[in-house]
C-alpha cells in the first residue's frame, strides 16, 4: 500500500506479494473492496496490541509519546508513500465499513494516549494539573497534522520533524525540573517530594 496507489493495487499484484492467486483471493475476499475491508478490521483490532507493544518498547510514558509519532512518521518515508497512504485515507473516510474500523482505530490510540500521559503525570514528567484527556486529543492531533505539513516542507527526517512538533506540544505540560514520582501520605493526597 506504501508503493502503489488503490487505483494501481490489483488482486494479482496482492497474490504475487502474498504467494498466492487472484483467484484464491477473490474466493476468500470476493473482491478488492472485500479485501481492502477485512484488511482494515484487522487494522482496528490489532490497535490496542500494536499499541501496547510501543509503550512495552518505550521503556517510559513520555517515550511511548515519541515511538507514537515516530510509527505515524512511517507513512510519510516518501513523498509517493505518503501519497498513497493518504488516498487510502480516502477510502476509509468514504467507505462506511472501513470508516467504523479507522474510528475503532483512533479511539484505540486515543485511550492509549490518555493513558500514557496520566502515567507520565505520576512519574512527575508532565504537570500535576495536566488534563490527560484533552492533551491526549492535542498529541493526537499535532501528530496527524504534523505528517501533513511534513508533506509540505519536507525538512530533515519525517520521523524528527514529527517528534519535534511533539515535544512543542508538550513543552507546556512539562515540569521544569522533574521530582519524581508522586508519594502518598498515609491517608492523605498525592504530593512530591519537597513540594504540594
Amino acid at each position: 500500500m506504501g508503493r502503489v496507489e488503490p487505483a494501481e493495487l490489483t488482486l494479482a499484484l496482492v497474490g504475487r506479494e502474498a504467494g498466492i492467486t487472484a483467484g484464491a483471493l477473490v474466493q476468500r475476499f470476493g473482491s478488492k473492496l472485500g479485501l481492502m475491508r477485512a484488511f482494515s478490521g484487522r487494522f482496528a483490532g490489532g490497535a490496542d496490541a500494536m499499541l501496547d507493544a510501543l509503550r512495552a518498547r518505550a521503556g517510559s510514558p513520555l517515550g511511548a509519546l515519541e515511538a507514537y509519532a515516530t510509527s505515524v512518521a512511517g507513512m510519510a518515508e516518501t513523498p509517493a508513500t505518503l501519497a498513497h497512504h493518504l488516498a487510502y485515507l480516502q477510502m476509509d473516510l468514504t467507505d462506511p465499513e472501513m470508516f467504523a474500523h479507522v474510528r475503532d482505530h483512533a479511539v484505540a490510540t486515543r485511550r492509549a494516549l490518555v493513558r500514557w500521559i496520566e502515567e507520565a503525570v505520576s512519574a512527575g514528567d508532565l504537570r500535576d494539573d495536566t488534563d490527560a484527556g484533552m492533551l491526549a486529543r492535542l498529541v493526537h492531533a499535532v501528530v496527524s497534522g504534523s505528517m501533513l505539513a511534513y508533506a509540505f516542507f519536507r525538512e530533515g527526517a519525517p520521523d524528527a520533524w514529527l517528534r519535534r512538533d511533539l515535544a512543542i506540544a508538550l513543552q507546556p505540560y512539562r515540569r521544569a525540573v522533574s521530582a519524581g514520582p508522586r508519594q502518598r501520605k498515609p491517608g492523605g493526597k498525592a504530593r512530591r517530594p519537597g513540594g504540594r
